[in-house]
């Protein structure tokens, strides 16, 4: 048996988004687990993306976390949604089964996020693919330089900054059709497409 301090655990993001990863600490070995806190108007980190062999659950502790979700790329129906989750709630969701979630409110949020297994390996963003129009990017590290993958003609192509103020952190989010864009998380600049570039043109 392991019990731990959440306090005690090393925060892994910016002052604004506290991330305590709880699993090393616990010694788990077939859950994640993480503990986030959000002020108002901050989300949790990685946008609107799925984990295709991971199943998650978020318990919110304090305050009501907003979701946005969006459907697998086999659903007929790919119209996404938001939802609320107050305190004291509870919502999963299935491997494939796009979600971002944040802090719409002025009160603190504090969740507790599960995933199982605990390692995944297939990470998604509701992007399609510049060469072959699929619905999903595969998201990969490829020598630490990020990389998406289409998983339907495996192209490889290579994440841009954001054209207006050269920012990096863009984050996949719904638009107000409830459809994905990317957005500059510097500016609050929007596109309607995935920004990158083929891997190829960058190692010829």
């Amino acid at each position: 048996m392991n019990i731990i301090s959440v306090d005690d655990v090393e925060n892994e993001t910016r002052i604004d988004v506290v991330q305590r990863k709880l699993s090393d600490p616990l010694g788990t070995t077939d859950i994640a687990i993480n503990y986030y806190r959000l002020d108002s108007d901050e989300g949790l980190p990685g946008g609107l993306h799925t984990h295709m062999d991971q199943e998650e659950v978020f318990v919110v502790i304090e305050g009501e976390a907003t979701f946005e979700t969006y459907p697998p790329v086999s659903s007929e129906n790919r119209e996404g949604n938001t939802v609320a989750v107050g305190e004291g709630e509870a919502v999963r969701f299935a491997p494939g089964e796009f979600r971002s979630g944040g802090n719409d409110f002025d009160d603190d949020l504090a969740v507790l996020a599960l995933g199982a297994p605990r390692a995944s390996d297939d990470l998604r963003f509701p992007l399609h693919c510049p060469d072959c129009g699929h619905g999903e990017l595969r998201f990969e590290v490829n020598d630490d330089a990020p990389l998406f993958v289409c998983p339907d003609c495996d192209s490889e192509r290579v994440p841009q900054p954001c054209p207006d103020c050269g920012d990096d952190d863009l984050r996949v989010t719904l638009d107000n059709d409830f459809q994905p864009i990317v957005a500059c998380e510097g500016c609050d600049a929007r596109f309607d497409t995935a920004l990158t570039t083929p891997l190829s043109e960058l190692t010829e």
